[in-house]
């Protein structure tokens, strides 16, 4: 389980020091998790800050009852969490099947490799031996990018905005392997997203807004009211891709 504890972050700007998240404290067990909420309110902040990425200014963050507040990206990887950017890296000169083994943290077969592929809705005959460089489209990318976390098999998958930058049509493929994620992860999930269709695959949702967590609670619980309104915290969700 991963624990925020009085978690805070600030940036100094003109001279200021300006507050990106207020005082959050969560606690994140469940399956899947969603935190939504309208743009510049601290969500991929706070991401980054799960992950290693950042160093919160105050509080403190447990996983599993360890602080590992202190630890960075790496040290947290060996953990146990892991973190997808908005956009993917490329790698030249490395394969699909490089990174998937890489990943696995063992010598896996292409058998192994190919598996991983499949869950993704990838054609593992037709990706396997490819370079992750430019060739490859977004909703490509971040498919691999799910066969990685898959075969990593951590405690805690964080992906920033997945929706970022991809086409329709991927994006419904996207949803597809969510849904699968969902069922076969060995973990939680935890995705930063104001997509509706998102939204409505997670056990949980948490609303940030103005760097402070507004509500918190099932999805049966918070997704009608965010739908419902018009303004306020819900106008990140006036573009969502039904």
């Amino acid at each position: 389980m991963l624990e925020l504890q009085h978690i805070s972050y600030e940036v100094e700007q003109d001279g200021e020091d300006k507050g990106i998240l207020r005082d959050i404290n969560l606690k994140i067990g469940e399956r899947f998790v969603a935190i939504t909420g309208p743009n510049g309110g601290g969500k991929s902040t706070l991401a980054k800050i799960i992950a290693g990425i950042y160093t919160p200014t105050t509080g403190r963050i447990l996983l599993d009852g360890e602080d590992i507040t202190g630890l960075d990206i790496t040290q947290r990887a060996h953990k146990g969490i892991s973190f997808a950017f908005q956009q993917p890296v490329r790698f030249k000169g490395l394969t699909v099947r490089d990174l998937i083994t890489l990943a696995s943290g063992k010598d896996i077969g292409v058998s192994e490799a190919c598996d991983y592929l499949s869950e993704v809705g990838l054609c593992a005959k037709d990706y396997i031996d490819r370079e992750v460089d430019a060739s490859l489209s977004g909703g490509e990318l971040k498919r691999i990018e799910i066969a990685m976390i898959m075969a990593r098999g951590t405690k805690l998958s964080v992906f920033d905005e997945p929706e970022a930058g991809i086409d329709l049509w991927s994006f419904s493929n996207l949803i597809q392997v969510f849904e699968h994620l969902h069922e076969k992860i060995n973990g939680s999930i935890l995705i930063i997203s104001h997509q509706e269709r998102i939204l409505n695959i997670a056990d949980r949702i948490i609303v940030l807004a103005d760097g402070r967590v507004q509500s918190d609670g099932a999805r049966k619980d918070i997704l009608p009211g965010l739908l419902g309104e018009t303004g306020g915290v819900c106008s990140a969700l006036s573009d969502k891709v039904r």
